[in-house]
């Protein structure tokens, strides 16, 4: 691509907050519930890149032939990639599109078309770099772009947004199905790429993202008692943080078989699961290492002592995200906060 900016680039991400920020320097978005996406547009070229920097085009075949109709030849949009069934954002049928069969791949684009909604423009049609300008310009930038080129119900559509915090709020309380949370992004801000300083999210539910580097098994029983849960510190190693065990019984022989097929050592690099945990004694200190590559997302309480106090609960596995996305960053200013169900 002779675009100036080229993919992977990683995409700006959003810290977690317990409130919706007030004041002028905002503008707010709804958070889809979604896989991220920068789709980027070089005459015939199309590339889709997912957050943790891979491919995505043979996954989501008719989000880029979208991209290709759109009559600018060059530009590069930043946004999140939606399935909608029954009036409502399917996750599930997200993930069925990472399958490695092109056939059964079309088959679901055909059942269930995805969408790209767009909320950023990173290069205008002319190819230029719009990275360094303010989100107020690159926002107005977007706005002229989705009115000359997208339509309402097309495949690519535009994010809504606004500078109302009594907006964002009502979006806030329609949190569910289709929408994930609230973005808040500063005004006066060029796109932070990678970083996490100029966007953050509310979310109802308090989540993060973790890596399995290992597990144990039920006591008397040769199925999974619970998955064994990191995060990556500044040091660069992945270190244990707590432990999910709240698995209907249907499903720990599948994830047996799944996480015994990925036994590695050292699992975790840096702090490993000890003996005991001090909240539950009759937890063996016997675990088994995995090879760290699978992502999952989980609910929780309490951030305290650089783990979760109590065990986590599974919300949803996470292959769209690299292991090395998954940082203390997540979690550390939550710590002792309590958490807020609405």
């Amino acid at each position: 691509m002779s675009l100036p900016i080229k993919p992977p680039l990683p995409p700006m991400e959003a810290k977690s907050v317990d409130e919706i920020p007030a004041g002028d320097a905002w503008q707010y978005e709804p958070k889809w519930d979604g896989f991220r996406c920068i789709a980027f547009r070089d005459g015939a070229d199309v590339y889709l890149q997912s957050k943790a920097g891979q491919p995505l085009a043979r996954y989501f075949p008719d989000v880029a032939s979208a991209v290709a109709e759109l009559k600018p030849k060059r530009f590069v949009i930043d946004g999140e990639l939606v399935i909608p069934v029954g009036g409502v954002l399917s996750f599930d049928e997200l993930q069925l599109r990472l399958h490695p069969a092109a056939s059964r791949v079309q088959k679901l684009a055909a059942a269930h078309p995805a969408i790209l909604i767009a909320f950023d423009l990173l290069a205008d049609e002319q190819g230029a770099s719009l990275l360094k300008s303010p989100l107020r310009e690159r926002r107005a930038a977007l706005e002229k772009f989705a009115k000359q080129n997208l339509s309402a119900r097309g495949a690519v559509r535009l994010s809504p947004a606004t500078t109302r915090l009594e907006q964002a709020q009502k979006w806030f309380a329609k949190v569910g199905g289709n929408l994930d949370g609230v973005i808040a992004k500063q005004l006066d801000a060029a796109y932070a790429s990678g970083e996490r300083t100029a966007m953050v999210k509310v979310k109802q539910i308090r989540s993060a993202d973790c890596v399995v580097g290992g597990f144990r098994y039920a006591t008397d029983s040769k199925l999974i008692g619970s998955l064994l849960l990191g995060l990556y510190g500044d040091d660069g190693l992945l270190h244990h943080v707590g432990f999910s065990s709240a698995f209907k019984a249907s499903e720990r022989r599948e994830l047996t078989k799944r996480f015994e097929a990925l036994k590695k050592a050292p699992g975790f690099t840096g702090n490993a699961p000890g003996g005991p945990s001090r909240w539950s004694t009759e937890r063996s200190g016997e675990w088994e290492p995995v090879d760290p590559i699978t992502v999952v997302e989980v609910t929780y309480d309490h951030f305290t002592g650089g783990r979760f106090r109590h065990g986590t609960k599974i919300l949803r596995w996470r292959p769209d995200k690299a292991p090395r996305q998954c940082t203390f960053e997540q979690v550390e200013h939550r710590e002792g906060k309590s958490l807020a169900l609405l």
